[in-house]
């Protein structure tokens, strides 16, 4: 579930429920929708817009040892828009005896032996999994790993527990091991299909509540048709760092080493009135006949991150008439078949797949062509701007819905152009 903060001044929710809180009688609804959807299982780890999404770890044992067994162990990120970045990810579980890991390969332990106390192992690994929707080639990690003082048959191998997944981050929370049938693949060769002894599934979903209370990312909106640039709101991603933000004109903001990151992950933010570390912005730029272009500017304002195969997605009903991206790839979600109104934006390789750190060059961008349907198309009540923003996963703070720029109302006419023209008329008829 996503935090959500009123404002009792202005009647606006924020983070998720912000329309609920329009209406002076939904706030009560809105407390007992949450309140109710907090009490479903796995609530707050299920996202709309990719319903089926998680990651999936696959133990299977290829042989016995005379102590345990071989394991090699294949991790799947089935997500369509959210990848692990750097530093990687890390795995962690219980041992159900008192298992221990006597070789790896592929990975690395940071705790070794024989634990009796504990029992708990956690694994690490230098290496990004892409998003399954960008690029599934590099969506799977894999290691393998020899355990020994354990079961050395399928009635005796006790399936380990409590899994827990960092991807790099918090945000993951992680089913129980499952045997399911075995996996069946080719041998070194590839003449015959052999099949594992023995496997199991340990399924891990991601919420963004979890990850962090506040949102990880803002958007702003502007139009050619009024003048007015609507900013993310004020301290959208929470101020918790605004004491130790860096103004992007200072001496510190250009100080070797700034852009050096800490092995907690800590931000080091550019100061801004949002405090976020990313900002979306969407400007409604051309309008023709047929057809209307959109601009997309993404900003980093984390001196300390930059961001490998980041994605952005955006929910937008004409996103189902995309005619041409011209300098992001592009492909449409389409989660529920009926509906096509989602759509995944992603960096061109070798040329903007990295949103460098902050400063002049923190930034892509680009323009997107859309195909009018004369039925819905309009530019009234901020219909222009996306529903929903995710960047890497995360769903971002958009504004309140009555600030969006609105289109100017063509039936007020201009009363220094009136005035003129009846002078022009009057002038007309006296030269008669």
């Amino acid at each position: 579930m996503e935090e959500i903060r009123f404002n009792q001044s202005t009647q606006t929710c924020y983070y998720g429920c912000r329309k609920c809180c329009l209406f002076p009688g939904m706030k009560s609804i809105c407390i007992l929708v949450v309140v109710f959807l907090l009490m479903l299982p796995n609530a707050d780890a299920y996202d709309p817009l990719d319903p089926t999404g998680n990651i999936t770890i696959k133990w299977d044992i290829v042989s016995w040892t005379a102590d345990g067994y071989v394991a090699a162990v294949t991790m799947s990120n089935f997500q369509m828009y959210r990848s692990i970045m750097n530093p990687g990810w890390t795995l962690g579980w219980q041992w159900a005896k008192k298992e221990v890991i006597w070789s790896m390969v592929g990975a690395q332990t940071t705790e070794q032996g024989d634990f009796p106390s504990s029992k708990e192992m956690y694994l690490t690994v230098a290496g990004v999994m892409s998003a399954w929707g960008q690029d599934p080639t590099g969506s799977v990690s894999a290691f393998q790993v020899s355990v020994g003082l354990a079961g050395t048959s399928n009635k005796t191998v006790k399936l380990p527990k409590n899994f827990n997944l960092l991807g790099p981050g918090v945000g993951y929370t992680c089913g129980p091991a499952k045997v399911v049938p075995s996996t069946v693949y080719l041998t070194p060769d590839r003449r015959r299909k052999t099949q594992a002894l023995m496997t199991w599934n340990v399924t891990c979903t991601y919420s963004q509540y979890l990850a962090s209370r506040n949102p990880s990312c803002c958007v702003s909106f502007s139009s050619f048709y009024n003048e007015t640039i609507t900013p993310c709101p004020t301290c959208a991603c929470g101020c918790q760092n605004k004491n130790n933000c860096v103004m992007s004109d200072s001496k510190q903001a250009h100080r070797k080493g700034i852009n050096t990151p800490r092995k907690d992950n800590a931000p080091l933010l550019q100061c801004t009135h949002h405090m976020c570390p990313i900002r979306v912005h969407w400007h409604v730029k051309l309008n023709y006949k047929d057809y209307w272009r959109v601009k997309i500017a993404i900003t980093n304002f984390n001196y300390r991150m930059n961001y490998t195969q980041w994605t952005l997605v955006a929910q937008h009903p004409n996103l189902n008439s995309v005619t041409q991206v011209f300098s992001f790839d592009y492909k449409p979600l389409v989660p529920y078949e009926s509906i096509n109104d989602t759509g995944m934006f992603y960096g061109m390789k070798f040329y903007n797949d990295l949103l460098t750190e902050a400063g002049p060059q923190g930034n892509v961008q680009s323009e997107v062509l859309l195909g009018k349907n004369k039925d819905t198309f309009t530019f009234k009540q901020g219909w222009a701007f996306p529903r929903k923003v995710y960047f890497n996963g995360d769903e971002c703070l958009l504004p309140p819905p009555d600030t969006y720029p609105f289109l100017p109302n063509s039936a007020k006419i201009n009363s220094i152009a009136v005035l003129a023209m009846m002078l022009s008329l009057l002038m007309f008829i006296l030269t008669l």
